[in-house]
């Protein structure tokens, strides 16, 4: 079993700043990647930005440089950094986390139940 529990969403201006948080809560599992989508009005979900346990790091293009991710492995928890806020950035921002049973085992993809992010301008 995987939670997800997601905070910081909000209301700015563009050209501000927003920090999203989420914790992730599990028992039994292991927690491979972390990261976050969101999805706009009338849009499809899109991947904003994810950080696996080693560390390494993706952004989607259209955030790159604005954005920063981070995540602490001890906490199961992952930070985004949101900067230079831009109308476009609107939307609902989901917190993901991709994870196994134990050790190892087949991994599956688990949720958070989104947090409104709104710039205006």
């Amino acid at each position: 079993q995987v939670q997800l529990v997601e905070s910081g969403g909000g209301l700015v201006q563009a050209g501000g700043s927003l920090t999203l948080s989420c914790a992730v809560s599990t028992s039994t599992f292991t927690v491979v990647v972390m990261g976050w989508y969101r999805q706009a009005p009338g849009k499809e979900r899109e991947f904003v930005a994810a950080v696996g346990s080693a560390g390494n790091i993706d952004y989607a293009d259209s955030v790159l440089g604005r954005f920063t991710i981070s995540r602490d492995n001890a906490k199961n928890t992952v930070a985004l950094e949101m900067h230079s806020l831009k109308p476009e950035d609107t939307a609902v921002y989901y917190c993901n986390a991709v994870a196994h049973p134990g050790s190892w085992g087949r991994t599956a993809s688990y949720w958070g139940q989104g947090t409104q992010v709104t710039v205006s301008s």
